[in-house]
This record gives structure tokens, C-alpha cells and sequence, in this order.
């Protein structure tokens, strides 16, 4: 699976919830967005054009990621990690859950669509997440594995 600006997305939601207001949420999917946009770049382009893909991924990843960390509020995280949480844990393959800020209006979902055990014995499970914000929507996927603690991780 190829990382990209939606994968972005996936790891705000799971990963980023504790974040806290202000300029660091900004940052932390500035950087998100970055490394992200260089892994996609580098994946995108070959020969000499490698560089310029790579740059360019930078770039629009990091837009990307200060666009998103900047638009989610604290509760808005909140809400999204324990949606994907619960989804990742409960969820049948395909059933999608929902979550909705009411005080910022941003919402999101949270579709499990296939499950299975890594080579390491992870539980693990590939899901499908879209999240709108002011009218926007953005869509990712990603994988995401159970943790000895029971929490669910972004994997890669």
C-alpha cells in the first residue's frame, strides 16, 4: 500500500488525538504531511525525475498536513481516535462508523475492510476513513495493528 496525503488523514485520527491546540497540531501534520509526501514521491517517480517527485510529495504533503492539523480541534481528534478505536476493535469487514463533532461540525468514518495477521502475530486490519471539514472531504486508507495494550497502531 502506497502512503499518501489520505494516509495522512487515517494517522491524524488515530494518532494525533492527544495533540494540543494551537501552532504544535499544525506542526506535528506539517511533518506528518512532509515525511509522507516524500515516501509518496519517491514511490511516484524514477530515474531523474525521482528528486522532483520526492520534492514535490514535500511540499504538497506538508500543505496537506498543516491544512488538516490546523482545521481539527482537539475534540475533533478526540472524537476520530475513539471512533477508529472502537471501529478497528467491534466493526465486521464493510460496517462503517461514525463520528460528528457537534461544536465544530467536522465528522468522519471509520470502515474496517479486511482483516489478518501479520507475520509478526499482529492482529491487524486495513480501513478505509473520510473526514469532512468546512465543506471538504478527505479520504484515506491505511492499516492499522493491535498493540499488546489493546490499542490500535497505524503500521509503516
Amino acid at each position: 500500500m502506497k502512503p499518501s496525503k489520505p494516509l495522512l488523514v487515517a494517522s491524524l485520527c488515530l494518532a494525533l488525538a492527544a495533540c494540543e491546540q494551537g501552532k504544535e497540531k499544525q506542526t506535528i501534520g506539517t511533518l506528518a504531511g512532509a515525511g509522507l509526501g516524500a515516501l509518496l514521491g519517491s514511490q511516484i517517480g524514477s530515474g531523474k525525475g525521482a528528486m522532483a517527485a520526492i520534492a514535490v510529495g514535500t511540499l504538497a504533503g506538508a500543505w496537506a498536513g498543516s491544512e488538516i492539523g490546523e482545521s481539527l480541534d482537539k475534540a475533533d481528534k478526540a472524537y476520530a481516535q475513539r471512533t477508529a478505536q472502537d471501529a478497528l476493535e467491534y466493526n465486521k469487514v464493510g460496517q462503517t462508523s461514525t463520528w460528528r463533532n457537534p461544536d465544530s461540525g467536522h465528522s468522519g468514518t471509520v470502515t474496517p475492510v479486511n482483516t489478518y495477521r501479520s507475520a509478526d502475530g499482529a492482529d491487524c486490519r486495513e480501513f478505509e476513513t473520510q473526514i469532512y471539514v468546512d465543506g471538504q472531504q478527505e479520504t484515506g486508507k491505511g492499516i492499522a495493528c493491535r498493540q499488546p495494550d489493546g490499542t490500535w497502531k497505524i503500521a509503516g
